[in-house]
């Protein structure tokens, strides 16, 4: 269930209370008049008194609600605020009406706040390109020592996945500026990392702490890396799509095990570490590995979110048909 909180202009409220109130999926609906003041685009407010409307709605009803609140000519003002609940106490008597979330339409996605969650997370930040760095450093920290742990750390670490979806939304939705800045923060992010860590791999070589190991071209860490196969395709696949199902049910939990199954962060640090020792088919390997990872992350995640919206569509209308 969701919070939902926004300003009405007064003569629009009664109409807009009229059309919430029908809607059975609608709960606690709230209305202080004059309440609100809507700032103007200097920040100052126009003096003008406006209605605040808060309301409780499912899972079931929240597509529809939020497409008719963002309609041309409704004058809502924006933003609109959404909150997630946890969870509700409902009766027995308006349980039935209610639409309880264990109907299956209310488990589906609201896309309106999955676009607004990527759209949140693809703010690149100058922490986006420092997190990649830090992260691609993990990962030569663990490709030199044979670390698995380590590798595991640096997918974790690394904030790539938030642009990699963001431009998968962006080709779904037909939007070439997302998907434009996306791939430029991806390929300058990368390169940053690279080149960071290409610098601190030649500083651990020529200080003389290679791991014995490493020298002596023991590396089952970088060998995995830098051989891509099919099964480094069958992993970028399926994870792509177990992302979009994360970020669309909003499981967190989930969308972890992604970050630590695709091979892009490792990949980027092993580029670099290979380049400091001289391994130049090691570093096409990983390239490979890379662009592989990527370009599979994003075809396939903007396929399951088509995928997605045409299930659930679909999914929807039967049960309600039914």
């Amino acid at each position: 269930m969701l919070h939902i909180r926004l300003v009405s202009a007064p003569a629009q409220t009664p109409r807009l209370v009229s059309q919430l109130a029908a809607d059975p999926g609608v709960l606690n609906l709230v209305v202080l008049p004059g309440a609100a003041v809507r700032p103007t685009a200097n920040t100052e407010p126009d003096g003008h008194p406006e209605d605040a409307v808060q309301f409780d709605v499912s899972g079931a009803s929240a597509n529809a609600v939020l497409a008719r609140l963002r309609q041309p000519g409704t004058d809502v003002g924006k933003p609109i605020i959404v909150q997630t609940i946890d969870a509700a106490l409902v009766d027995g008597a308006r349980r039935h009406a209610w639409r309880p979330a264990s109907s299956p339409g209310d488990r589906g996605p609201v896309w309106d706040v999955v676009h607004a969650r990527i759209a949140d997370e693809a703010n690149y930040t100058p922490s986006f390109f420092v997190l990649l760095i830090f992260a691609g450093l993990i990962g030569a920290c663990g490709i030199l020592t044979n670390s698995q742990i380590l590798i595991v750390g640096a997918m974790v670490v690394g904030p790539e996945y938030s642009a990699i979806i963001s431009v998968a939304l962006g080709i779904e939705r037909h939007d070439g500026r997302a998907v434009a800045r996306g791939l430029v923060v991806l390929l300058a992010g990368f390169a940053a990392a690279i080149a960071v860590t290409l610098v601190f791999a030649l500083c651990i070589r020529a200080a003389g702490h290679t791991p014995k190991l490493y020298l002596a071209g023991v590396r089952p860490v970088s060998d995995l890396i830098n051989s891509p196969n099919l099964f480094s395709v069958v992993v970028a696949v399926v994870a792509a799509l177990v992302g979009v199902v994360s970020l669309t049910l909003a499981r967190a939990s989930t969308l972890i095990g992604v970050f630590i199954s695709v091979t892009t962060i490792p990949a980027a640090a092993d580029i670099a570490v290979s380049i400091a020792y001289g391994g130049w088919r090691e570093a096409r390997g990983s390239t490979v590995q890379l662009l592989l990872n990527v370009g599979l992350l994003i075809i396939a995640g903007a396929l399951g979110l088509r995928g997605q919206r045409l299930i659930w569509r679909r999914w929807t209308a039967s049960t309600v048909d039914s």
